[in-house]
């Protein structure tokens, strides 16, 4: 069966599901929505299914690769929710000490598809680590709606520090060089940005399609920042003239590319929305600007 792709769905149609990816509206919502556009609630309810994630489907790295080592580890976050628990991977064959990036999921917790990007870092040579914010409510649950619930439940500020207390554990990983690097995407993208605010030490932060800081939090940032825009995506978007504006006021170094005719969630193998070719380019660049900013 061919794959489909964004193209291959009305525009409204993937403006109704980036609302309800973002829990702006229901299922039932999404519907009702798109019922209206002429498709009828059943064809909206089998085009529904048909934008869900194929997490087995775009699978790039097994869990077993023996080049990987991966496994299920908690720091503290005394300030947080007492313990930040996620999946960290590193090469199986280290040689020397290697930079660590942290990796944040959208809104819906450590899913498959962003463990297999934490693996994908460690086949790149770094040790990576993505928490999962749901943890403290049982973890991620195996269905990407009932994700979307639980994160509402989450105390965002509890959460926030327990991404600042993962930064400050990754740091003094034995096998670590001393520089951590973060990336995220949509809800992680914005917890890149957030934590560019807060940490004067961090070595680099690629956030993909993420809320922006607000204006005056900007100075704070010291970190290399890398950001990715999709181009068609009114909703993050809206707030980036402000962010370049403040970044170029503060001189923050930083490189941002929108990619043209994509859409919010472009870098995610496991959907229709996802562009290869403007992912590949933006996946390369991350790792070029680890790379640059991490090692050595």
């Amino acid at each position: 069966m061919t794959r489909k792709t964004a193209d291959d769905f009305d525009p409204e149609v993937l403006k109704a599901f980036d609302l309800y990816v973002h829990g702006d509206i229901s299922r039932r919502g999404f519907i009702d929505r798109v019922g209206k556009l002429g498709l009828g609630a059943v064809a909206a309810a089998t085009t529904l299914a048909a934008l869900q994630p194929r997490f087995a489907e775009a699978q790039q790295v097994q869990k077993d690769d023996p080049r990987i080592v991966g496994k299920t580890v908690e720091f503290p976050s005394p300030d947080g929710n007492g313990v930040v628990k996620g999946y960290l991977v590193k090469p199986a064959n280290a040689a020397g000490k290697l930079p660590v990036i942290l990796v944040v999921h959208e809104n819906r917790g450590l899913n498959p598809h962003i463990e297999d990007i934490t693996r994908r870092l460690a086949l790149a040579n770094f040790i990576a680590f993505a928490p999962d914010a749901l943890a403290p409510l049982g973890g991620y649950p195996g269905d990407e709606d009932k994700a979307r619930e639980l994160f509402q439940k989450l105390d965002q500020e509890k959460t926030r520090k327990d991404f600042l207390a993962a930064v400050a554990a990754l740091k003094a990983l034995p096998d670590g060089n001393g520089k951590v690097g973060v990336v995220g995407f949509c809800y992680g993208g914005g917890v890149a940005n957030f934590l560019a605010t807060r940490i004067p030490d961090l070595g680099a932060a690629v956030p993909f399609y993420g809320a922006q800081p607000k204006a005056e939090e900007v100075r704070n940032i010291k970190a290399p920042l890398l950001l990715h825009y999709a181009g068609v995506d009114d909703r993050i978007n809206a707030g980036w003239s402000a962010y370049e504006t403040a970044l170029k006021e503060a001189k923050v170094p930083y490189e941002s590319f929108i990619y043209p005719g994509v859409q919010h969630g472009f870098n995610n193998d496991t959907t229709p929305r996802y562009d290869q070719a403007a992912a590949r380019l933006a996946w390369a660049r991350t790792i070029d600007f680890f790379n640059a900013h991490l090692r050595g």
